[in-house]
């Protein structure tokens, strides 16, 4: 996958879809969302609540899987993801 330069992609993010997480995790309805944002936008921000901190490690690992996407950025409880569109 031919990525942008990770500048760009973090100035893409500022305008970005940002995708709440809490504390029921990733559930199916969530990464149809997510899959549904990144084939419109490319990049989507995820907000994980605080009371998953233990757990998002895991979940972004399990969305970057199911969504075939990359992670450019993750910052306490925001991560950034890419997937250009086909």
């Amino acid at each position: 996958m031919n990525t942008p330069p990770k500048k760009e992609l973090m100035n893409r993010s500022l305008s970005a879809i940002t995708i709440n997480i809490g504390k029921s995790g990733v559930n199916s309805g969530i990464m149809e969302e997510i899959k549904r944002q990144l084939k419109a936008n490319e990049v989507v921000k995820l907000r994980f609540s605080k009371g998953i901190s233990q757990e998002k490690q895991n979940f972004i690992t399990e969305i970057i899987e199911k969504s075939n996407s990359k992670l450019i950025d993750f910052r306490g409880n925001v991560a950034v993801i890419f997937k250009r569109k086909r």
